[in-house]
């Protein structure tokens, strides 16, 4: 009889947001009994019995419990599991970041035209640096805001805690892929930021148990700061 383990801080109960000394115990191969929280007495995390695409319902409806399923049961925030999945997930958010950055400044429609492979080059080293600045000029942002908004004291884990957060989920800037596919008005582009800020909140309320308007703060202002730096970048007024 084995049960599950956990890394780092350990797992949490989704309800309540307790810690919990294991999600389930394993009898044989899909034979599993799920524990209950201490605290809530309910089950601990139900989600580890769903299919992804009910979780991902859930995350879409900025369910809290599915939230802490993902960030702390799932992808083990907190242990040494998650700083690879932090560096991976913050250059594809780059990477989507400078896709949506060459959609507005219509490059699309100059893929087109004949260019030189050097001037093919210099646009795509272009935006993929102005994408690198914006990002930077978010986290910053960010941490700022955790620092007077929250008013915490430096903590590396805390902040690396809440970006994690924060990166993993702006999921929805993976939409972004099926404009590639299929055309969009650049409203849609706005509609998919506005739903990742919404989702930001959600995930840094649940990381840093912060109320709701504090959080909302917090991401506004990083937002913000980098829909200004890119505005500044693209030379619109």
């Amino acid at each position: 009889m084995g049960d599950a383990q956990a890394e780092g801080e350990g797992p949490r109960c989704v309800g309540c947001g307790g810690r919990v000394k294991t999600l389930f115990v394993q009898y044989s191969p899909g034979n599993i009994r799920l524990m209950k929280c201490d605290n809530c007495k309910a089950v601990a995390d139900p989600y580890i019995e769903c299919e992804f695409m009910i979780i991902l319902i859930d995350l879409i409806l900025h369910k809290t419990r599915a939230y802490r399923h993902i960030l702390f049961n799932k992808l083990s925030m907190g242990s040494s599991v998650d700083k690879g999945i932090l560096y991976r997930s913050t250059l594809i958010h780059i990477a989507l970041d400078a896709f949506r950055i060459s959609f507005s400044k219509g490059n699309r429609a100059d893929g087109a035209s004949s260019r030189s492979i050097f001037s093919t080059i210099f646009n795509c080293i272009e935006v993929i640096g102005d994408a690198l600045l914006g990002n930077i000029i978010f986290m910053v942002m960010l941490f700022l805001g955790m620092r007077f908004i929250f008013k915490l004291s430096f903590d590396i884990t805390r902040y690396r805690e809440a970006l994690f957060a924060v990166i993993i989920s702006s999921y929805f800037k993976l939409f972004l892929f099926t404009m590639m596919v299929w055309e969009f008005p650049s409203s849609v582009v706005k509609l998919i930021e506005m739903f990742v800020l919404s989702s930001n909140v959600v995930a840094l309320r649940v990381v840093s148990q912060f109320p709701k308007a504090h959080c909302f703060g917090v991401c506004f202002m990083a937002h913000a700061a980098k829909y200004l730096t890119e505005r500044w970048i693209l030379g619109n007024p």
